[in-house]
């Protein structure tokens, strides 16, 4: 599908074409299901001019084309991750990472090293944390934070990006007491005997902290941007699609996509409600360059938190925490001008929510939505909407998916990362409906893949490995995990590559290897579509095509 011509923002925008390219000697996957496979390629301006045998594409390349012996290495289409906060990637490769810290004391040593580093009185931010698989598997807490370091303000945000710990410093220039009350979706832990402010602060409540910390200069937010978009390349990736930024951000994004400083396609979503989503509401959508270069025109919104902070929202209490069933962070008075706007201004929505409920609170309204501005009256008959993680869905939600014509963007790691501790938050009856990949795909809806990094790392064997072995990175799995959901091969090939290109509206652009599409491929050094299961995490990407040109090149 294109977009209404009235609906299109278009700058002039020149993309120089790369030299003509000729790939033969390797695997060659179309993610077709009429014809799989192929023995080779021809591009031509940037375009799919034959894939098809090796000999008719030997007659049918110029004679100028670089020829590319892929020496048995797998070519795939190139490959989307669908979630993804692309500048979130770049200061986690460039500031105070966090990730993979094995316990509480490792936690306070990193943060005792920083401080050591860092000017007195000065903050200390980072970002990575995770305690599930720490012993004890608690939060850490203000005073675990003025051990180390008494005299920084310190906010470390968790990995899943709803739930930061504070020191005591941070609290008191915060102002946060014990007769702070919760702001609306947000909590402040508190302590059972004492009711004293533990220093964890979860969604909306991370606002009355993070409010301090200084912002990022522009510079440096373009600076995080080339230096994400840069290892995504270097991973395989072709295309991200960012869930949700500002305007400052995702103008900075378009001016270093049409200036050739970042390679990737880029399909962009400002957050809302607010300043960014009404703007988009009053362009419309806005691209750049042939077809998908820059691609704006999605509203991220938010229903609820993260299952690890205990943030989503649950229909039932949390089986770990009784008196909790969640947060619901926004309302319907909120969200249902911005739906029915996005309806008619041809806007694609795309909700994070993670809890059975949810889950259920945002399919309501989409449902609402749709009933309130009819398929004539929209600026898209069918505008695919989405719903971001969709990790725990109720049994007779599931179908709706199907049937509202909405979109699951699921990204499989969290599985993986999550079923440590999923089954003590959720308890068995629900892990029947968590990371319901198999059950989804059956009942008919549509699954684009995708990696939520930072919060995951954000590498697509990871992702793709996650999907069809539905194990750790060790092979870890057992009966709570519900193997049973995992999918095959092609499907996972498809999560990466055909769905995503149609949740962006892209589908007879790019997603599979076709005479006529964009020449993006993903070439990876084993073929990843018949290999054991347990050599999948083994290969690695070797080149990265993008519109023809090869933008990435392993030594």
């Amino acid at each position: 599908m294109r977009f209404p011509a009235a609906a299109l923002v278009m700058a002039v925008t020149t993309f120089a074409w790369a030299e003509p390219l000729l790939l033969t000697g390797g695997h060659i996957y179309t993610a077709d299901n009429r014809r799989p496979q192929v023995e080779a390629v021809v591009v031509v301006d940037g375009k799919i001019l034959f894939a098809g045998a090796a000999a008719e594409a030997g007659r049918m390349a110029p004679a100028d084309a670089r020829r590319i012996d892929l020496r048995g290495r797998t070519v795939l289409p190139g490959l989307t991750d669908s979630h993804v906060h692309l500048a979130g990637i770049g200061f986690r490769e460039l500031e105070f990472n966090l990730e993979g810290a094995p316990s509480l004391a490792a936690l306070q040593e990193r943060v005792r090293e920083r401080a050591a580093q860092t000017a007195r009185g000065t903050w200390v931010v980072g970002r990575g944390w995770i305690e599930s698989k720490w012993s004890p598997p608690v939060f850490p807490t203000a005073a675990d934070l003025d051990a180390v370091a008494p005299n920084h303000p310190v906010c470390l945000r968790r990995a899943d990006g709803h739930a930061i710990v504070v020191n005591s410093l941070a609290l008191k220039l915060a102002g946060i007491d014990r007769s702070t009350p919760n702001p609306s979706g947000g909590e402040i832990l508190r302590d059972a005997r004492t009711g004293e402010a533990t220093g964890m602060l979860v969604d909306r409540a991370m606002v009355l902290v993070g409010r301090l910390v200084p912002d990022h200069s522009a510079e440096e937010v373009a600076r995080a941007l080339e230096v994400g978009a840069a290892r995504e390349l270097s991973l395989g990736w072709t295309q991200v699609q960012v869930a949700g930024n500002g305007l400052e951000e995702a103008a900075a994004l378009r001016r270093l996509v049409v200036a050739g400083k970042i390679k990737l396609r880029i399909y962009d979503a400002v957050s809302g409600p607010g300043r960014a989503a009404d703007e988009l509401l009053k362009t419309g959508p806005q691209r750049e360059g042939d077809g998908s270069r820059f691609t704006m025109r999605g509203i991220k919104l938010y229903v609820d938190g993260a299952l690890g902070s205990r943030g989503a929202a649950l229909l039932a209490p949390y089986a770990d925490a009784p008196a909790s069933t969640g947060l619901i962070v926004n309302t319907e008075d909120k969200l249902m001008p911005v739906l029915v706007a996005a309806l008619r201004r041809g806007v694609q929505i795309e909700t994070h929510a993670i809890g059975d409920r949810g889950n259920r609170f945002i399919l309501d309204l989409y449902e609402q939505a749709f009933a309130a501005v009819p398929a004539a009256e929209r600026a898209v008959r069918e505008p695919r909407w989405r719903v971001e993680h969709a990790q725990v869905i109720a049994p007779a939600d599931i179908p709706r998916f199907a049937k509202l014509g909405v979109i699951a963007s699921m990204q499989p790691s969290h599985a993986i990362g999550d079923l440590y501790f999923a089954p003590s938050r959720l308890g068995p009856e629900r892990l029947k409906g968590a990371y319901a990949w198999r059950t989804l795909l059956d009942s008919g809806a549509v699954i684009c893949g995708g990696s939520d990094a930072p919060v995951e790392r954000g590498e697509p064997l990871i992702e793709f490995y996650a999907a069809v072995a539905r194990k750790a990175i060790d092979g870890f799995s057992n009966a709570d995990w519900h193997r049973e959901q995992r999918v095959t091969r092609a499907e996972a090939l498809r999560m990466f590559t055909m769905a995503p290109a149609f949740a962006s509206f892209q589908e007879n652009e790019r997603g599979s290897i076709a005479v006529g599409k964009v020449a993006d491929f993903s070439v990876f050094s084993a073929d990843i579509m018949t290999i054991p299961e347990e050599e999948i995490l083994k290969a690695r990407c070797v080149m990265t095509i993008v519109g023809g040109e090869v933008v990435y090149e392993a030594k």
